[in-house]
């Protein structure tokens, strides 16, 4: 049952209370309905019943509302607050896993070094997205990325090769030089 069906219902059980205690004044009246008897003390219990659990929930949901309100003004403050702390936590234990570990903090990641093959394809990215872009305005080429699939593939070259074992001619002692002196 929807909350205005409730609240619709609480003025219907407010009016059956009070014509209930104007109609039978004696609380211990028997009244038989729904297969059972029942006194007008018990009936008027029950109706009160209702009325102050809706009431209950009423106010529960408006002290809840009050609450949340209150947490959402101050939410966006507390937050940057909290995160400059746990910047300043940061800063002064540095990479000390067991020390922010203390505050539930990680410890930062390790950078991991870009592979060779994933600079080649940067690389072959950054290349095509400036040809893609060619010469233009700055506010049209932001829009322009190229378009490389790339996937580096090395090739084993060819073993060095080792020096021959033939000797070059030594020069002889009487020769000159190539340029006559």
């Amino acid at each position: 049952m929807g909350t205005t069906a409730l609240n619709k219902r609480v003025v219907q059980v407010t009016k059956l209370l009070a014509g209930t205690k104007k109609r039978y004044p004696n609380g211990s009246q028997k009244l038989t309905f729904g297969g059972a008897d029942h006194t007008v003390d018990e009936v008027n219990t029950n109706l009160q019943k209702f009325v102050d659990n809706r009431t209950a929930v009423d106010t529960a949901k408006a002290s809840a509302k009050a609450k949340v309100d209150a947490e959402r003004a101050d939410l966006a403050s507390l937050l940057a607050y909290i995160d400059e702390f746990v910047k300043f936590l940061r800063t002064t234990f540095g990479t000390a896993a067991d020390a922010l570990g203390d505050f539930g903090i990680p410890p930062p990641k390790a950078r991991t070094p870009m592979t060779a093959e994933a600079k080649a394809v940067a690389a072959a990215k950054r290349q095509a997205t400036r040809e893609a872009r060619g010469i233009t305005t700055k506010k049209a080429k932001q829009g322009i990325k190229g378009n490389v699939t790339a996937k580096l593939v090395v090739t084993p070259g060819a073993p060095p090769a080792e020096p021959s074992t033939a000797a070059t001619p030594a020069p002889t002692a009487g020769a000159t030089a190539p340029n006559g002196r």
